[in-house]
């Protein structure tokens, strides 16, 4: 793939999606976290996170449909995105002796392409 196709205007909207699920998520968190434990408090941000998540990458990133099918698959990408940050930073930590505060930068760096492909191929089925 080109490496111009990170420049476009798609992928753009899909960073200011997920800065916009960041602040959402964190303030469901502290807000959840009032009144309930705060472990039930993250997975409820967490979920929410998601919903909001293929809301937004359906609509307005990349403006497809909504549907059962991407609804039950756009999870996996989640799933695919935390398992591929763990591995990594486990290779940039352990095997490189990369600082444990700074390797989650390079971590972010590295999966917010494949995160971006992911959903785009989830959601646009390309």
């Amino acid at each position: 793939m080109n490496p111009d196709y990170f420049l476009t205007e798609e992928f753009c909207r899909f960073l200011v999606a997920g800065a916009i699920n960041a602040v959402v998520s964190f303030s469901l968190f502290f807000l959840f976290n009032l009144f309930v434990h705060y472990q039930l408090a993250y997975w409820l941000a967490f979920m929410g996170g998601i919903l909001l998540s293929f809301w937004l990458n359906s609509r307005w990133v990349f403006r497809a449909a909504i549907n059962w099918k991407t609804f039950l698959a756009f999870p996996l990408v989640y799933l695919f995105q935390y398992g591929f940050g763990a591995v990594l930073l486990h290779i940039l930590v352990e095997m490189l002796s990369m600082s444990e505060w700074s390797s989650p930068l390079v971590v972010v760096l590295c999966s917010v392409p494949v995160t971006f492909l992911m959903s785009r191929f989830v959601l646009k089925g390309k």
